[in-house]
């Protein structure tokens, strides 16, 4: 029902959008969430900041992987790119 409600606002990409933010932990697991401190997403760009210079850059190496895991939990590419801060 929420589902068609978005669908008959034209308002499918927020709510994938909140679904993808919802599947981070799933996506990079409890240690890697436990060091992120905030996600958010604008224009097909997913924002994720951390606490750890040595994480990020671990992020930064596997962004494609994490790009596909994340677009692949709405069965569309809403995400265009992550920029890890």
């Amino acid at each position: 029902m929420i589902k068609a409600f978005y669908h008959d606002n034209q308002r499918d990409s927020a709510l994938d959008e909140q679904v993808i933010l919802d599947s981070w932990k799933d996506v990079v697991g409890d240690f890697i969430n436990s060091h992120t401190l905030k996600t958010s997403i604008k224009n097909g760009v997913f924002y994720v900041k951390v606490d750890a210079d040595s994480l990020k850059n671990e992020l930064v190496y596997a962004k494609s992987m994490l790009l596909k895991s994340l677009n692949s939990k709405v069965e569309s590419e809403i995400l265009k790119d992550i920029v890890i801060i």
